[in-house]
């Protein structure tokens, strides 16, 4: 494994970049503020490539690997830019059919993933389930050749400026026992599908919803890949979704510490810039050394999964997303701290990045949950729960 990136790599990074400083912060709050999407930016970035980096070229993307993928997101959200659907689509749910969907799915979805004309959502969080999949309760039973799926799921992203949504349920001959997880694609006008809208403190364009799916009936095709696969399926999504995770935090992490520097360089006190304060210089290097970090670890994560070694990729995607999460919070108060009255003014926009970065705290999996996997699955501690 090489700690220097391609020059494909950071030939790539640098469009992306160019790309999202065209559009910029004030762009994102702006659309989030008015109740809309960054559906020009997303169409853009579509149009380029740059969503479907990791779709295989036979359907129209780039042929390359989650890092590549990841280096997109990191370089819009640090350009200002963060696409929270980057996350669910193309990584959760283009891979998922890329690797278990029939010859049909394939060709129906890919393209249209690679070309960023299609948006889809994913649901796996329950209301009485929380971080524990097992509890799962959305069922598919069969109906003739059909699926017939019923349940619930709340805080999934982006369901209004979706096409379908991905549902990870389960058989109606496995609501008790170990997790045997069906995928099921739901397109959001299906009749017995609605959702309605969470009210939340964070400025984003991307939304959150409650589903409710009341005895939705789906054709025979709308199971991805085998019904009882067990967990297989589902951690092909999920590992692409904590370095994505990892991806996003990092690079709200630098949006919020390029803002910092930047004022304390120009922020003069008394004829002197603040940043020449070790007060002000060290919290802000340190800040940097671990978004370089989490950054590392990220990069390491996607090259084993790239490689096809999917559980020493899963112990790496998790300490990712921890390491990057817990670095992209600590960067955003530093970087409001530096700007003191200032940090909380409207228009140096950091108090909704310290919400953004915050939640990677949380979502997609705890930060409480992946040191219990590290616990156990690492060091071999036993079972706390």
């Amino acid at each position: 494994m090489s700690f220097v990136e391609s020059d494909e790599r950071l030939a790539l990074r640098k469009a992306v970049s160019d790309l999202g400083k065209r559009y910029g912060h004030d762009y994102y709050v702006r659309k989030a503020r008015e109740g809309g999407h960054t559906t020009e930016l997303w169409q853009e970035a579509g149009k380029l490539g740059y969503l479907g980096v990791n779709v295989p070229e036979e359907y129209g993307g780039g042929g390359g690997g989650i890092g590549d993928l990841a280096a997109v997101c990191e370089e819009l959200a640090t350009a200002g830019c963060p696409l929270l659907m980057m996350v669910v689509s193309p990584a959760i749910c283009a891979t998922i059919i890329a690797r278990f969907g029939t010859d049909a799915q394939k060709q129906e979805w890919l393209p249209r993933f690679a070309d960023g004309s299609v948006v889809m959502a994913f649901g796996i969080t329950e209301p009485d389930a929380g971080s524990n999949s097992h509890k799962i309760v959305t069922t598919g039973r069969r109906d003739g050749g059909d699926w017939v799926l019923s349940g619930q799921k709340v805080f999934i992203s982006g369901v209004d400026g979706a096409d379908a949504v991905l549902i990870v349920g389960r058989t109606e001959d496995a609501k008790t026992g170990k997790l045997k997880p069906a995928l099921y694609i739901v397109p959001t006008d299906a009749k017995g599908f609605t959702y309605q809208k969470i009210d939340m403190e964070m400025v984003s364009p991307d939304r959150q919803f409650t589903l409710f799916l009341d005895d939705v009936r789906l054709p025979a095709e709308a199971l991805i890949g085998s019904e009882d696969a067990a967990l297989a399926q589902l951690f092909a999504g999920l590992n692409p979704e904590r370095i994505m995770a990892a991806s996003f935090s990092t690079g709200l992490g630098r949006l919020a510490l390029n803002k910092a520097t930047e004022y304390a360089k120009t922020r003069n006190v008394w004829g002197t810039p603040i940043g020449a304060h070790q007060g002000l210089a060290h919290p802000l290097a340190d800040v940097h050394i671990n978004i370089e970090l989490a950054r590392l670890m990220t990069q390491k994560a996607a090259s084993l999964y790239d490689e096809g070694n999917d559980m020493a990729a899963g112990e790496a995607a998790n300490m990712a997303k921890y390491a990057a999460a817990e670095a992209a919070a600590k960067a955003a108060d530093q970087a409001l701290h530096t700007h003191g009255g200032n940090g909380m003014a409207s228009e140096f926009g950091l108090g909704g990045l310290v919400l953004a970065t915050r939640v990677g705290r949380i979502a997609p999996v705890s930060r409480e949950m992946i040191l219990n996997f590290v616990a156990q699955h690492s060091l071999g501690l036993p079972k706390s729960y």
